[in-house]
């Protein structure tokens, strides 16, 4: 089985690649996972991950400025149905649309928008910088099975993912009111948090990807 984590100029690729190995370890999974910025490769890997730190339109165009990205994208999530991972960024382009310094088209993939942080709370700062303790609201879906009730989680955003229809939000964390933490429809799965950084319940999380079969 191989695992392209998509490289487009953005993100912790790094230290994402050393956690799928690791979660891979642990639960004695047989895979090859690559960093690659070749299209092909993402076409042809089983499953895909998409990190990404930054502003949503800066990496919708850093997706863009690779020819044939956005395309093997596509053909190998939305076609070919491949388990997918969007990771902070890389799930926010997910929706719709994003509305960080105007408006950007997403991939659509789960109706959605991503909209500015404001928290109930005005004592509370935004970015959103820590650990918070992470809500399953689908604690059936294979991705977020088998979390330890009061597992922390580790966010740095200022924008958050507003879907169309509660039924995509997986998972969320209270920060001046519910936030959206994790989202999933069909073959695709996100987190705002960084699994790479949150420890114990971020390589539970990396193991179920690594496991699921939608």
């Amino acid at each position: 089985m191989s695992v392209a984590i998509v490289d487009y100029g953005s993100g912790n690729l790094r230290s994402a690649a050393k956690a799928l190995e690791r979660a891979a370890a642990d639960a004695k999974l047989a895979l090859s996972i690559v960093v690659t910025p070749d299209p092909e490769a993402v076409r042809r890997a089983d499953r895909i991950v998409l990190p990404g730190v930054g502003a949503f339109g800066d990496c919708r165009r850093g997706l863009e400025a690779i020819d044939g990205m956005i395309e093997a994208l596509e053909e190998a999530v939305v076609s070919a149905g491949r388990p997918f991972l969007g990771i902070c960024v890389g799930m926010q382009l997910m929706a719709t649309a994003g509305l960080e310094h105007g408006r950007h088209p997403g991939f659509d993939w789960i109706p959605g928008e991503v909209v500015a942080m404001a928290p109930g709370d005005p004592a509370l700062k935004v970015p959103h910088m820590g650990w918070n303790e992470l809500v399953v609201t689908a604690p059936d879906h294979p991705v977020l099975q088998d979390f330890e009730p009061g597992s922390h989680v580790y966010f740095v955003h200022g924008y958050v993912f507003r879907p169309a229809d509660p039924k995509f939000r997986l998972a969320e964390v209270d920060y001046g009111g519910a936030v959206t933490a994790a989202v999933g429809r069909g073959n695709v799965v996100g987190t705002q948090f960084h699994p790479e950084k949150s420890q114990a319940a971020g390589l539970r999380l990396l193991a179920n990807f690594l496991r699921w079969n939608p």
